[in-house]
């Protein structure tokens, strides 16, 4: 694999979002957008009257000025002056042919506010950004061929500076984020709920009603949602009555039939024979009870899985080696899982029932299984191991499939084929995995995973 992919697959499972996030985040680059474009045109729209508006106060305070110096009695200039920077913030400067000049940004804006000022004082009227250093917006003008400068300060222009137009922008993003924000909850809630019950109802439990209120096309998916899980629910109950009907109305004929066959007058063959026959038809039908019956309750809390196999190998033991088998087992204690003891027993018990009738060797006819049960990171593995015929790897998914058997690829025994699709179907309840692969140097190894869980009572 190369850095490339490694790099793929690693960062992948981090950039994970949900419907909110992924919603929230393109609306907010579309406004990031929209606002980038809208402060863009604002800016090209307004510049121009902006620095002619700016232009004109300045001339019309040039020439105000001005007059008032000219027409003012010399002994009155100097309280003059000082009003004007007192109360206008407006200083009257000498011009020298020595002074240190600094031209005005370079910048459209500026460009613009020179030229109108030029305009309206004169050609040769001098713009400046400072003069000897000192900060200001410099105007020249001339009193009877003598050269002045009135001075005003930046602030008293009032121009709006980039801090301003940040926080501006600033609080309209937050505000255009925060409706965005309540915006795509208000749709995302509703699927969130419908998302929740969905994972209800996939784990075989009885979900809450979604709420029938709302816009229409909430309110009719909820409606339709909740129809659906009301049928799925009868459509399980009746199935459960008409599976149990079934197996009472044959188990019971069935029962019959083995009493008259002890009572007739026929060969041990015969009637050895006849009972076999009879004996998988009643395990084909508790087979088919077992694949009805639904899944149990997910525990809020870790179970001791290590105790519950435990105890199932002591019981399935002894069954096998009555049956002229050999079961062992290696179980890592302190396994710690949610799912229910039953659902977990009803699956590794499949699985061993399976071995246990699949699994024969072919030199003596007998099943050696073997239960492991170890932690793998944050998984708990469980493996069921046989050293019978295996089956190909080409009939592997099509074994998991309801009513699928392999006798052609194993043995010549028979069954309802529906081993395997319980224990599937059980693990999905939990977010289980079922593999099955062949075990070295001969055999079937049935592994089932299932995410790990704090034992109870530990934070």
């Amino acid at each position: 694999m190369t850095f490339l992919k490694r790099l793929r697959h690693g960062i992948r499972p981090r950039l994970r979002l949900g419907l909110f996030s992924r919603s929230f985040l393109l609306i907010a680059c579309l406004m990031l957008v929209s606002l980038g474009a809208w402060l863009q045109i604002v800016f090209n729209i307004e510049e121009g009257p902006r620095a002619a508006q700016l232009a004109q106060r300045i001339a019309t305070t040039v020439r105000i000025t001005r007059s008032a110096l000219v027409y003012a009695p010399p002994p009155v200039r100097p309280s003059l002056l000082l009003d004007l920077a007192t109360q206008e913030s407006l200083r009257v400067q000498p011009r020298e042919h020595s002074d240190v000049l600094e031209p005005l940004p370079h910048t459209d804006y500026w460009t613009n506010v020179s030229g109108e000022i030029r305009n309206r004082l004169g050609s040769q009227t001098a713009i400046m950004w400072s003069v000897n250093q000192v900060p200001g917006i410099w105007i020249s003008f001339n009193i009877n061929e003598h050269l002045y400068w009135l001075v005003f300060d930046r602030d008293q222009l009032r121009l709006t500076t980039g801090r301003e137009w940040l926080g501006w922008v600033a609080a309209s993003l937050m505000l255009a984020l925060l409706g965005a924000a309540i915006s795509v909850r208000f749709i995302n809630q509703p699927l969130a709920q419908l998302a929740k019950v969905a994972q209800q109802l996939a784990r075989g439990e009885t979900p809450t009603p979604l709420p029938e209120k709302g816009p229409v096309e909430i309110r009719d998916m909820n409606i339709a949602f909740n129809r659906m899980a009301r049928d799925l629910r009868q459509n399980e109950a009746d199935r459960e009555i008409m599976l149990a009907g079934i197996s009472h109305d044959l188990r019971t004929p069935l029962a019959r039939i083995r009493l008259e066959i002890e009572m007739s007058h026929m060969t041990d063959e015969a009637r050895q024979a006849i009972d076999d026959d009879l004996a998988q038809i009643n395990h084909s039908i508790g087979q088919l009870m077992e694949y009805a019956r639904p899944a149990g309750q997910v525990p809020e809390a870790g179970i001791d899985v290590s105790r519950v196999l435990l105890e199932l190998f002591e019981r399935e033991r002894s069954h096998t080696e009555s049956l002229g088998g050999e079961l062992d087992a290696s179980i890592q204690p302190g396994l710690q899982a949610r799912i229910s003891a039953n659902d977990l027993k009803r699956i590794v018990s499949n699985l061993i029932e399976n071995a246990r009738r699949y699994g024969r060797s072919a030199s003596d006819g007998r099943a050696r299984i073997r239960l492991i049960a170890y932690q793998s990171g944050n998984q708990l593995t469980i493996e069921v191991r046989d050293q019978g015929a295996g089956i190909p790897q080409t009939d592997i998914q099509r074994l998991l499939r309801p009513f699928a058997r392999g006798e052609s690829a194993r043995t010549g025994v028979s069954g309802a084929g529906l081993g395997l699709s319980i224990v599937e179907r059980l693990l999905g309840q939990v977010g289980g995995k079922f593999t099955l692969a062949p075990n070295a140097p001969r055999g079937l190894l049935a592994r089932i995973e299932i995410p790990k869980a704090k034992a109870q009572g530990k934070a």
